[in-house]
């Protein structure tokens, strides 16, 4: 389907050129935080298709700019995930609004903490994501869960590495 982030997202130019030498989409995205960034994957030819986080690059709204961006550049968006069912149900509504959507990811079957976490589980329906019709983001976070399973780590699991992952 595509090729991501062949090279760290911080260099454009040089995801660009990995770009013009393949025939396979290049996709990138899913670490950056500002429709700026986003920006210069698309003024450089670096990637036509754009994975952003929204839990990352600002939410629902920025994420509509970042697709409406795209959209300008005939670029797709792919929103990434990998923040719980909180952010899916972002995703989802991002989705069902934009033109230039190509596919969802999502966790497969949403089992345990991801599942008690919400009060109405995302439903999937022949292999599709059926999108919730109640109001908001189409969820109701289960605050006693939340509460009870604090974030108490000190970084993020994106975070940039100057040392490539096979070198760790």
């Amino acid at each position: 389907l595509w090729f991501e982030e062949p090279v760290p997202p911080d260099s454009p130019e040089e995801i660009a050129k990995v770009a013009r030498a393949t025939s396979i989409p290049i996709s990138a995205g899913e670490r950056l935080t500002t429709k700026y960034e986003f920006h210069q994957l698309l003024k450089t030819g670096a990637a036509s298709i754009l994975q952003p986080n929204l839990g990352r690059c600002g939410g629902l709204l920025e994420g509509k700019k970042i697709a409406s961006m795209a959209e300008v550049y005939h670029a797709q968006i792919a929103p990434h995930l990998y923040c719980g069912p909180v952010v899916a149900a972002a995703n989802i509504q991002l989705a069902t609004c934009t033109p230039n959507f190509l596919i969802l990811e999502t966790i497969q079957g949403w089992q345990g903490f991801h599942a008690e976490l919400v009060k109405t589980s995302i439903k999937f329906e022949g292999g599709f994501i059926i999108p919730p019709t109640e109001p908001g983001l189409g969820i109701e976070l289960n605050e006693k869960v939340a509460l009870a399973n604090p974030y108490t780590g000190s970084e993020l699991h994106l975070e940039m590495s100057s040392v490539p992952a096979t070198l760790l």
